[in-house]
């Protein structure tokens, strides 16, 4: 293969690709090096690209003689990222005059999944580990001091319900996640009606609203029609569901939350017409830096509240994988002091 040939075929991989001569040279970069690291670098020393010690030891080692070495690196520049290099002779030359090819695979994302499973292990972990911890206590005061207090006993009974009520509701949220993690390529293939589960919604969270020691008013504003789109009712009952529990429960005593139904021609990212459904409170509002993170696993505004009112941490995140599944959009608005509002688009045909 002449040089030509091999650097068109070069420019063609998804890897950032150099060839050294055997001093170190860099001789060639392909595209999606050049775009990496930027170009102008043939004829210097690989060392002015990549100076991580890992990599430079494997082009040594090849230098000498192996046939070729892989390391895992880590670089923060010129771009911040995980890289797994293969570095290799290339062709059958001797070892004197062979030329070297460095490959480096970009495995960030890889290990960000990684990263992100070891988090969730640990957030698991927590979660579980503080209501069991409150369990077993109050299981040993109550077999201790408290055992013949009735009132005490009430009160532990109480506090043991609310803990237990809560790892049920984590539980069910995770194997949630994971349903939606397994299938979340497999688009919905039913009909559901969004104004009629939204109606059954509120009416099941009525006695919510009036309770939560704040009387909330739910203000709904829906077409008469039906409005069909294709999708998974029981998946977007826990959508509005979620959304509109949040909503009461984190309203200001004596607001209204509205809902209100409408149809947009046209909304970034789904094609043709789109359901959309605005859902608004009157509460405290969210902090602008905060908002990114909302739909993370286990990401909490207010950490202590949130577990106050029965909350796992995976509420919004589920909202985001319903909604990835059947190709929807979710924005949220919120303002300090004056409210916050969860919209969700969703399209009305596959």
């Amino acid at each position: 293969m002449t040089d030509k040939l091999l650097h068109t075929a070069l420019d063609l991989l998804q890897e950032a690709v150099f060839i050294l001569d055997v001093e170190r040279t860099v001789k060639f970069s392909n595209s999606v090096a050049i775009d990496l690291f930027g170009d102008g670098f043939v004829g210097n020393d690989f060392v002015q690209i990549i100076r991580h010690p890992e990599c430079i030891k494997a082009i040594d080692e090849v230098r000498k003689g192996k046939e070729s070495a892989e390391y895992s690196i880590s670089i923060d520049y010129p771009v911040k990222a995980n890289f797994s290099v293969l570095v290799s002779r290339l062709g059958k030359k001797k070892r004197g005059n062979a030329e070297i090819l460095v490959s480096l695979k970009d495995i960030s994302d890889l290990r960000e999944a990684e990263q992100m499973r070891s988090d969730f292990v640990a957030n698991v972990s927590h979660e579980l580990r503080s209501p069991l911890t409150a369990l077993a206590g109050f299981i040993e005061t109550l077999r201790g001091s408290a055992k013949d207090d009735e009132v005490a006993r009430e009160r532990f009974l109480g506090l043991m319900d609310h803990e237990a009520s809560r790892m049920v509701r984590l539980i069910a949220d995770l194997l949630s996640l994971s349903k939606l993690e397994a299938n979340l390529r497999i688009r919905p293939s039913g009909q559901a009606d969004v104004v009629a589960i939204i109606r059954r919604v509120q009416t099941s969270l009525n006695d919510l609203a009036k309770k939560e020691s704040k009387t909330v008013e739910l203000e709904i504003a829906v077409p008469a029609e039906a409005s069909k789109i294709p999708g998974n009712e029981d998946e977007l009952t826990q959508v509005f569901q979620n959304l509109i529990e949040n909503a009461i429960k984190y309203g200001s005593q004596g607001t209204t939350v509205s809902i209100k139904v409408d149809t947009k021609e046209s909304v970034a990212g789904i094609p043709g017409q789109a359901v959309a459904v605005e859902i608004r409170d009157q509460g405290e509002g969210i902090p602008k830096h905060q908002i990114a993170r909302l739909t993370e696993r286990f990401y909490r505004v207010d950490t202590h509240r949130s577990r106050d009112k029965g909350g796992t941490g995976l509420g919004l995140a589920i909202v985001k994988h319903i909604m990835n599944h059947h190709r929807g959009r979710m924005h949220i608005d919120s303002e300090v002091g004056v409210g916050s509002t969860f919209t969700i688009y969703l399209p009305t045909s596959k």
